[in-house]
């Protein structure tokens, strides 16, 4: 299924959406300090979010799984899921692939459908926490850092595959998150399990072409309860600093122990410049995976105020690479990534609104009411107008999932896939 400019121009003509009055209330109240309505448009416009290959199906956790109809069930399906969420909204215009679950059989096809799609293929994500089918080593008990000299050497070969096909679709970035670590103590030596990743991820980063980066995630727990190797920001960034320049920290908002303050962490992490990467979702407990901005929407938005300030004032960081990584069990996969995406948006418009000259004055002052009045008058703004503009700017869809369900996205996927599909790699 693909849609259409033309089909996505009349759909917005029936909306009779009134946001445009609303454009003109905003720009002419925050000109007053200094803030232009209509850079944030383009911002937003600009504004791209990679969709991970393997969202794109129901998920589920170690309990069950309740299967989606329409399911993609190759990689090619995946592509064009992707194209009608890049064509509703005009803000995914990435794809985050996974090796071996995304294998392409033929790559100038791949590409060719990405292309058609105005899809560009970002940060590449291997698999090193299960064994595959035909898997010659386990990673049972680690994989970088494992105590079995065979099996490091199998999980850096498989990295080193998984930049070899990235390379062929234009890829510029590899993304390494590691299961590796211990369910009960003394099960590993805490320091040896450090050496063996360092030195396998300095193996992968000398491997990689000269214009890639390494993303290095971290997580606290889960698979394993006791210790994880890579389990915070800070291991990260020693890894990171370890491998190289190209080498850099990956933030995945699921990936802290609860009440974290991530946004310090992004601070930080920026002005080191070592942030590379970025993760959306949302959690209530641990690592959830929900609807980005379901949970916690402040948060996510104090978030965006440093990720703001880093790009406008961080030279040294690069750009930072965004993806929405999310599983969903109950819902339409395709729906709650646009859940997610008009979710990200709106955070980011809300954070460009904050009077940030302002806010350093009354910093400097030590006035803490006025900082907080400052932040969550930006926050407590409306913002869907300006994403709608953005949206009709872009030729997308201004309200992307009432688009969806008219549509009927949904049940033509079923009608040609069928029920039973189940997306790859889950």
């Amino acid at each position: 299924m693909k849609i259409n400019t033309d089909q996505l121009s009349e759909f917005n003509k029936k909306q009779n959406d009134s946001y445009e009055n609303e454009i003109d209330y905003l720009k002419n109240k925050f000109a007053k300090k200094g803030i232009s309505v209509a850079e944030i448009i383009q911002k937003l416009a600009d504004f791209q979010v990679a969709i991970p290959s393997w969202a794109l199906g129901a998920g589920g956790t170690r309990f069950g799984r309740f299967s989606y109809g329409g399911e993609p069930a190759s990689l090619e399906q995946k592509l064009n899921d992707i194209g009608i969420l890049h064509a509703l909204t005009k803000t995914a215009g990435a794809v985050s692939l996974h090796i071996p679950w995304d294998i392409p059989e033929d790559v100038n096809a791949i590409k060719d459908i990405a292309k058609s799609h105005d899809i560009i293929f970002d940060a590449m994500n291997s698999n090193t926490f299960q064994d595959q089918p035909d898997a010659k080593e386990s990673y049972k008990f680690g994989s970088l850092n494992s105590s079995n000299e065979a099996s490091r050497k199998y999980a850096v070969q498989h990295n080193k595959e998984v930049i070899r096909i990235g390379e062929q679709l234009g890829s510029k970035s590899l993304t390494v998150w590691l299961a590796d670590g211990a369910s009960f103590p003394g099960q590993l030596n805490f320091q040896n399990a450090l050496q063996n990743t360092e030195k396998s991820l300095k193996e992968i980063y000398a491997s990689m072409p000269e214009d890639w980066k390494l993303f290095i995630e971290y997580k606290p727990y889960e698979p394993n309860f006791y210790s994880t190797t890579i389990q915070d920001w800070g291991t990260s960034f020693m890894l990171a600093n370890a491998c190289g320049d190209r080498a850099f920290t990956l933030v995945d908002l699921g990936h802290h122990l609860p009440n974290t303050n991530i946004e310090q962490i992004v601070a930080t992490l920026m002005y080191k410049g070592k942030l590379g990467g970025f993760h959306f979702n949302d959690s209530k407990y641990g690592d959830d995976d929900l609807t980005v901005g379901s949970i916690k929407p402040y948060a996510l938005f104090l978030i965006f105020n440093e990720l703001v300030y880093g790009m406008e004032n961080n030279p040294q960081n690069p750009y930072p690479a965004w993806m929405i990584d999310a599983s969903h069990n109950i819902k339409d996969p395709l729906e709650d990534l646009l859940q997610s995406l008009e979710a990200i948006l709106i955070a980011y418009a809300q954070a460009l609104l904050v009077d940030q000259k302002a806010l350093k004055e009354a910093q400097q002052n030590n006035d803490v009411t006025k900082c907080q009045e400052i932040l969550q008058d930006a926050y407590r703004t409306d913002v869907r107008p300006i994403v709608k503009a953005a949206r009709a700017k872009s030729g997308a869809a201004v309200n992307p999932i009432e688009a969806y369900r008219a549509f009927d996205v949904r049940k033509t996927l079923i009608e040609a896939r069928g029920m039973k599909t189940v997306a790859t790699g889950l």
